[in-house]
């Protein structure tokens, strides 16, 4: 698509390497449609729902993202049942932290954004492209992020030409990281990173690292209150999905049950 008729100058995100032209995002720009992230003031008396914790680990043969369930607004739990992890398209997946209401909208934006290029261009963007338009984005809510409603993602994908997992991790001004192992973001996310820092290893099997990536959302939910653990009396679990070179999936909460019955078990 042609960026004639695209703003310019502060009004506009500016192009990098590896991000497409074939923007859905350029194409409401240059119509006057784009969405304006901001507001008219503080907004320090408002209590918005934030996500809290979100991971990802790279194994054997891609990768696992888990996300807890709960939302807080200050010291009250807002949400007990929130998804935070997402496929971003059919060999992707995002998890968000930060500001709920707007993280989703965020990624639903990506989603769209994905999903466009692929049919004006006909093929599926590079997993390092989709990174580097996720940053744009989360660069782009950098004015809402300075009022306090802040949006921290994960990503992650099958990298089909180098046939392998990739993770990558985010600040709030919209700097993007490839991670070599795994990552975690949120209020919890320095417990889980210990965590698995200090029991991930290479070449895991699918199950180890799904029983990897519950156990620290236990053991970060039991350092961080607005971290949820897993409610098994009300059948509450986190959201967990794979990437692989069979693409998008999501691990059935069945499945889930009985490895976190198990990580709760065994805690000491």
């Amino acid at each position: 698509m042609s960026n004639e008729g695209q703003l310019s100058g502060s009004d506009a995100l500016p192009l990098e390497a590896g991000l497409p032209e074939a923007s859905f995002m350029s194409l409401l720009e240059s119509r006057g449609l784009a969405p304006r992230w901001t507001t008219g003031g503080p907004l320090d008396a408002i209590d918005v729902p934030d996500g809290t914790t979100v991971l990802a680990l790279r194994y054997a043969d891609g990768v696992v993202m888990a996300g807890d369930r709960r939302a807080t607004a200050g010291n009250v739990i807002a949400h007990k049942r929130v998804q935070k992890v997402f496929a971003a398209d059919d060999y992707s997946a995002v998890a968000i932290s930060g500001t709920a209401g707007m993280a989703i909208e965020l990624i639903k934006l990506f989603q769209t954004e994905l999903e466009h290029y692929e049919k004006i261009e006909g093929t599926r963007l590079s997993l390092e492209g989709k990174a580097n338009f996720l940053a744009r984005m989360v660069r782009g809510h950098l004015p809402l992020a300075f009022q306090g409603l802040a949006v921290v993602p994960l990503f992650c994908g099958y990298d089909e030409q180098e046939g392998t997992g990739r993770l990558y991790s985010f600040d709030v001004v919209g700097g993007r990281y490839e991670e070599q192992d795994y990552a975690a973001t949120g209020s919890g996310g320095s417990e889980a990173k210990s965590f698995l820092k200090a029991s991930f290893s290479e070449g895991l099997e699918e199950a180890d690292a799904l029983r990897l990536g519950i156990e620290a959302l236990v053991a970060a939910a039991e350092e961080d209150a607005a971290t949820g653990g897993p409610d098994l009396r009300r059948g509450i679990y986190p959201n967990v999905v794979t990437v692989t070179e069979a693409g998008y999936g999501v691990v059935e909460d069945e499945r889930i049950a009985e490895i976190a019955a198990a990580a709760v078990e065994n805690r000491p």
